[in-house]
């Protein structure tokens, strides 16, 4: 085992809004890692402050750093835990989230060994369900280790299992506010990152061994609302960053769209039972882009 000591000092930023049950075990899971941060910072949109983060102290080398924010927006709350933070690493990892004892170190080590030119992201597993019909969304459980380079077609950044050096962000820019939970497109703030940082020449490492697990915690009655407010949001990404010099986007939106339809049509085809799930993402991500185009058309004041 690593002594924490040989880790070089960093900042973990947890972002969370009236999650106070799931944020306060996410910190106790940290804390119980093998390693801790030098400095967590918990930014915390909730109505009321944490009645225990706000106070909380512990006796691993870990300063908490509570900080109860009325900015909106999981984007504007990252941007702001950048800001605060005081070291040179910088880790990321949701509000409901388990985590396997070695994660940060096997993060941190991994962020190390790629260099500043690079971010990591790791495996994210889904968690026991915590209620009949529970979900996680966004997994990512590929066993092999990978690095990405380019236009590779796919999104492959998982910002709620993120590494990376501050100069990352001093030269690629901060997370789009204008993209993620709590604003008008829900969602892709973290396929809009990781599609910049490849755009400027960065690569993403992806570490098998840095494991965390998105705890299923949503009843399945609220799939078809996720997936609609995902799909908005990477309409809107699409749509951002398409030009009508270069289909890259384009074409990938289509794909995108193409596949929610073609999924669809196959329950049709063998009877299997309908996932409206599929067509509503379809529609979902026409309607972001639509409405992206629309709203940076105002204010650009045409």
């Amino acid at each position: 085992m690593t002594p924490e000591a040989q880790l070089p000092a960093s900042s973990l930023v947890i972002c969370s809004r009236d999650r106070p049950k799931l944020l306060f075990e996410t910190v106790e899971s940290v804390l119980r890692g093998d390693e801790v941060p030098t400095e967590m910072i918990v930014v915390d949109q909730s109505d009321e402050p944490h009645p225990a983060l706000s106070i909380m102290k512990t006796e691993r080398p870990c300063e908490i750093r509570y900080i109860h924010s009325q900015i909106v927006g999981v984007s504007a709350s990252r941007n702001l835990g950048i800001r605060l933070s005081r070291n040179r690493i910088l880790v990321f990892i949701d509000d409901d989230m388990f985590l396997e004892p070695d994660w940060f170190k096997n993060l941190v080590q991994a962020v190390i060994k790629a260099a500043p030119c690079s971010v990591v992201t790791g495996q994210v597993l889904a968690g026991e369900s915590e209620l009949p019909g529970g979900n996680a969304p966004s997994i990512k459980q590929e066993q092999q280790p990978a690095v990405y380079k380019g236009r590779i077609g796919k999104d492959v950044l998982y910002t709620g299992n993120m590494a990376a050096y501050r100069s990352v962000f001093d030269q690629v820019g901060l997370f789009d506010e204008r993209l993620g939970p709590g604003t008008s497109f829900p969602a892709a703030e973290d396929n809009d990152l990781g599609f910049r940082l490849l755009e400027q020449g960065y690569c993403i490492y992806y570490v098998p061994e840095a494991v965390v697990y998105h705890r299923a915690w949503r009843s399945g009655s609220e799939t078809l609302a996720l997936k609609s407010r995902y799909g908005v949001g990477r309409g809107a990404y699409y749509a951002k960053h398409m030009c009508w010099r270069d289909p890259y986007m384009f074409s990938r939106m289509v794909r995108d769209m193409k596949g929610s339809l073609m999924n669809f049509l196959r329950h049709i085809l063998y009877r299997r039972p309908l996932r409206y799930d599929y067509l509503i993402s379809a529609f979902s991500i026409l309607y972001g882009a639509v409405r992206w185009n629309i709203q940076q058309r105002r204010r650009d004041g045409y």
